[in-house]
């Protein structure tokens, strides 16, 4: 079972109430066994809500909210769900496919807090507890899933 982030398969739950489709993701959840997840709604967020960037440690919002607690509720209830899901499947979690530079789903770049655009090093709080499991995560600019597509 993979965990696939939410918007990129359509989901209107990005900051802005949109999403961000991504037709090869959706190409590979046809195949494959998956479960859908945006950590950020999960933690009770609306949608549309303020944009969202990793300072240092901290999550920032563009209002100058620290919303940390609810990044690291998201990402804990999130990877809880796989696990249940994934159980009551009788598969394991294969890998996820994550949404790039986003404060809870980026893996390896993420934005700065600065709201600039500016991206540097660091993972989102999601993919450093999938990391932590030891579960494989790559984004949907990286169109390739353990050596398919």
């Amino acid at each position: 079972m993979y965990i696939i982030s939410a918007c990129l398969l359509g989901e209107n739950c990005k900051y802005k109430g949109g999403n961000n489709f991504c037709a090869w993701v959706e190409e590979f959840a046809k195949s494959h066994s998956f479960l859908a997840v945006c950590p950020e709604v999960q933690a009770g967020m609306p949608t549309p809500r303020p944009p969202a960037e990793i300072s240092g440690e901290r999550v920032i919002n563009s209002k100058g909210e620290d919303v940390t607690e609810g990044f690291v509720r998201g990402a804990k209830e999130c990877w809880e769900l796989a696990q249940q899901a994934a159980r009551s499947r009788k598969e394991p979690v294969e890998g996820a496919i994550l949404k790039a530079n986003s404060p809870s789903c980026g893996k390896d770049r993420v934005y700065d807090g600065t709201f600039s655009g500016t991206l540097t090093d660091g993972d989102g709080y999601f993919v450093r507890l999938l990391k932590k499991e030891n579960i494989d995560v790559i984004t949907e600019k990286e169109n390739k899933v353990n050596g398919e597509l």
